[in-house]
Parts: structure tokens; sequence; C-alpha cells
């Protein structure tokens, strides 16, 4: 992946400061990953994808509201690594009739916060056309890191029955592709997403929607997701990665 090919991140502690440690269950139960230290070059609140990690687990709270009524409240995710712990907090910043007008093809801007309450990441999406008889209107989605300092873009490639997609930088190069199955709806199974490299010859990864068993999936719209990327890939490119699991 050219310049963002798999760069081991530093992890040396500056200044000789230790973190506090912030793994101590909250008032509701949740267990936050402890904070990192700060990191040179490294745009501030991705540290925490610097610390070893390969794998995000992203998990869609359910709403009881919209389980009742069936009216598309405001989703929120807890992001969590492989230990349980969560990482990120990320909720979605629409209004009602964008919501329950345009449904899953609705524009969003998707907030995502460190266990500090700090807005890390923006995730923003304009009004696309989801159709692939449509190529000039194609799904976009920008990733900044800190918000207003774009890092990348997740962008659908036209294909006839593939959901196809590049992740690319803060300068339009092409970094990564994604490609999912013909059929993205499996009953009884999880539905994988490979994440490739630009001439889609080596596989790095996977972004796979998991199967939440057959009534959350009938009467909810509820998804969990699961993310894995090369341990010491570009910290950049790891977030865009989360920017292209909330895009899927």
């Amino acid at each position: 992946a050219g310049n963002y090919g798999f760069q081991a991140q530093p992890m040396g502690v500056p200044g000789g400061f230790v973190p506090p440690v912030q793994n101590q269950p909250t008032t509701d139960g949740t267990i936050w990953m402890p904070i990192p230290p700060s990191i040179p070059n490294c745009p501030p609140g991705l540290e925490y994808l610097t610390q070893q990690i390969d794998q995000i687990l992203i998990h869609q709270q359910l709403e009881l509201l919209e389980i009742v009524t069936g009216f598309e409240v405001s989703n929120k995710y807890e992001l969590k690594n492989a230990l349980g712990q969560r990482v990120y907090f990320a909720a979605e910043d629409t209004d009602c009739l964008t919501r329950n007008c345009c449904g899953p093809s609705r524009p969003f801007t998707i907030r995502i916060t460190d266990n500090l309450g700090h807005e890390v990441i923006t995730l923003q999406r304009p009004l696309r056309c989801s159709l692939c008889c449509c190529p000039c209107c194609l799904q976009e989605l920008e990733v900044q890191a800190p918000p207003g300092r774009t890092i990348g873009y997740v962008v659908q490639d036209w294909h006839v029955c593939l959901p196809k997609f590049t992740i690319q930088d803060e300068k339009r190069t092409d970094i990564l592709k994604i490609t999912g199955p013909c059929v993205v709806c499996r009953c009884c199974e999880d539905v994988n997403f490979e994440v490739k490299s630009v001439d889609e010859t080596c596989v790095v990864g996977k972004i796979s929607k998991q199967w939440t068993g057959l009534v959350q999936e009938m009467f909810t719209d509820t998804d969990n997701f699961g993310i894995s990327f090369p341990m010491d890939l570009d910290v950049k490119m790891k977030a865009v990665m989360i920017g292209a699991c909330f895009l899927i």
C-alpha cells in the first residue's frame, strides 16, 4: 500500500509520562480501554489504534423506542477491542426528518468520541444514490481526525453486481480496495467484505457483518460488525477502515 504499507507505530512514552489507569468499570458497567500516551505525528485520539490493535468490534445499541414504534432514532454504537474494552463511542448526528424519510440512504454525520468525551473522528456522508445503474452518483464518505482535518475517503466503485469500495488517503491516492459478496444479506451466517491491496492480489483484512440471531435480524435493524486489519497498518488508514465499516 505504498507509503501507507505496514509501518510499525512508535510505542515509546514521551517525557516519561505515565498514563493514568482508566480501565475500571463505569457506573453502567462499561470498561474503557486505558488512555494511551500521546504519540508524535499521530492525530490526537488515534493513539488508541496504535496499541497493538488489529481488530475492532462495533455494536449498535438497541433503542427501545425504535423497537416498539418502528420510529427511526439516532443510531449509537460502541467500538470495542478484542478484550471487550470500549475504545470509542459513536453517535449519529442527523435530524428526525432525514432519518425517517431517507432511510438507509440518508446523509449523515457520525461523531466518534474517546473515553474522555473528546470528539476524535468525524465521518461525513452526503446524500448519494445507492443504485448500480447510477455510476455518476455513488456513495462516498469523508473521514476527519481530528474534526476538520481530512485524513482519508471511502469511495464506492461502480460494479454491476458486487459492492466495491476504495480507501483513499487525504490526497485521494488509492490505498486499499474492499470487495463484498454478490448477495449482502444471508441467513444464519456472517457477511464478509475482503480488504485487499490496490491491485487486489493480496487480502490484508476483513469487515464482517455478524449474524445476530433470527429474532433480532427480523425485528430490529441493529447491526454488529467486526473489522480486522494488519496490526502495523498506518493509524490513519485504520481510522478510515472504521469509516468504511459505517458506510457499508
